[in-house]
């Protein structure tokens, strides 16, 4: 059964776009919401944003919309990690084994525009600088208010569903919270993060490899650094928000902030002529991890994205993740009967999921900023790698199971990423190189603990 009638969306940032794509294209009628101006006009949200990685799971979402074509030249690829030591040498750590297993760094206001006029171009009316402000789930409408302070209602239904897609802050949640109709569990990072801007070489061009994730792991600390298309990078530092040692709290004035990057972070220095100014001027950024225990209410009501499972952005699967919510629920809008069935199907599906990337991110910030300069580490991932090479259905490394696999969901990648760590120890225990390895003994283990993967790719 199709169903049919319109929705209503909150949240006009990259997923709530998107949505709003499919519904409509589903001949849907479909309004979306948005609390900020239009950023088309001219009036782009110029808050903190961490740079987007786009991967397979979002690409094959916005392929599902019909909209890959539309923001194809704003991808930039970033082919593995460019690690800087130190004393500035560089190690290439490719993220896959095949030419075509790699990421995107894309601009999230950029992403944001074309998504927001393909959504126009299918259908969806949008509505800009409308804020969200309460929802009476008793009578079905949600309380606006626009810019000149003027309140709005709009009427939603079991019929004519509400999607809140309106991020970590989500107003929706929030109402679903002070009705008692969810509850939210918010764990904070103890780390935040700051941007720079590392600008184009003179002439034109990158100052630095262009198709590569530049990371500086420091242990406890680090710095990242993406490409953007005009040649720029968007790095970020992430530090501890409080304490004595490198914090934000000892980062507070010019002379600590060119002390703390010419002993750490000397090579991207030099990059940035004006590095104190840009850094004192920018406010940090926090990040944490949220549960929600319930994601839809029977008056008609979803959560999805941000709004229902944010999470540290350190796998680069934030965007991903909500975009593979809008890809999954439009799929399931031809099987359900009733929108309340569809939510309460795509709830009891997704949860598994958004909880397994949740602690998949929150491990790859150790990796990334302290275990990866560990020559056991890389020689771990070169093992990974060659494991894979001899068996391409049976064992695929965790990250590439992730940022490469669509069809293989974030649950199961933790599951086999989990036995195929413990093979990649007992391979290593007590060796060298990889020419030590004892491989008919790997092989004998991979065959009797995991299963061949099948599907799409595999």
């Amino acid at each position: 059964m199709q169903l049919k009638g319109s929705a209503r969306i909150i949240g006009a940032g990259c997923s709530g776009p998107l949505l709003a794509a499919m519904l409509a294209s589903r001949g849907l009628g479909v309004q979306l919401h948005e609390r900020r101006a239009d950023p088309r006009a001219g009036a782009r949200d110029a808050g903190r944003t961490i740079n987007m990685a786009l991967a397979a799971r979002g690409l094959r979402a916005l392929e599902v919309a019909g909209l890959r074509e539309r923001i194809e030249d704003l991808l930039v690829p970033m082919r593995g990690r460019m690690v800087h030591a130190p004393d500035g040498a560089l190690t290439f750590l490719p993220y896959g084994r095949l030419p075509g297993e790699f990421i995107w760094s894309v601009s999230r206001g950029d992403m944001n525009e074309r998504l927001l006029s393909a959504a126009e171009d299918c259908g969806a009316e949008l509505r800009f600088s409308e804020r969200c402000v309460g929802i009476d789930f008793a009578h079905g409408e949600i309380a606006l208010e626009d810019a000149q302070g003027a309140s709005l209602r709009a009427p939603f239904s079991p019929a004519r569903p509400l999607f809140a897609a309106d991020g970590a802050r989500s107003g929706v949640r929030q109402a679903m919270q002070d009705a008692g109709l969810t509850a939210l569990r918010e764990e904070t990072l103890s780390h935040g993060y700051k941007e720079l801007r590392i600008p184009p070489a003179a002439g034109g061009g990158y100052l630095m490899e262009r198709e590569a994730l530049h990371i500086w792991p420091r242990g406890s600390y680090m710095l990242i650094a993406l490409p953007n298309t005009d040649g720029s990078f968007t790095a970020t530092l992430f530090v501890e928000r409080h304490g004595p040692g490198v914090s934000f709290d000892t980062l507070l004035e010019r002379g600590a902030v060119e002390a703390l990057f010419a002993r750490d972070f000397a090579d991207a220095a030099a990059l940035i002529p004006d590095l104190a100014a840009q850094f004192l001027a920018h406010p940090p950024g926090s990040m944490g991890t949220q549960y929600v225990s319930q994601w839809h209410h029977p008056a008609g009501a979803l959560l999805l994205g941000d709004a229902a499972h944010a999470i540290v952005p350190f796998h680069g699967q934030g965007m991903n993740c909500a975009f593979e919510d809008c890809a999954v629920l439009a799929g399931m809008v031809g099987e359900a009967p009733d929108w309340n069935t569809l939510f309460a199907g795509f709830t009891v599906r997704r949860q598994p999921d958004t909880a397994a990337i949740a602690r998949m991110a929150l491990e790859n910030y150790e990796e990334m900023r302290s275990t990866v300069r560990d020559p056991r580490f890389q020689l771990q991932k070169a093992l990974s790698l060659e494991l894979e090479r001899r068996h391409p259905t049976r064992f695929i490394p965790r990250y590439s199971m992730v940022s490469f696999h669509a069809e293989i969901p974030y649950s199961v990648a933790e599951w086999r990423g989990a036995i195929q760590q413990r093979i990649l120890e007992a391979a290593l225990q007590d060796r060298a190189g990889l020419a030590d390895i004892d491989y008919a003994a790997v092989d004998a283990r991979i065959h009797a603990e995991l299963a061949p993967l099948r599907g799409p790719g595999t």
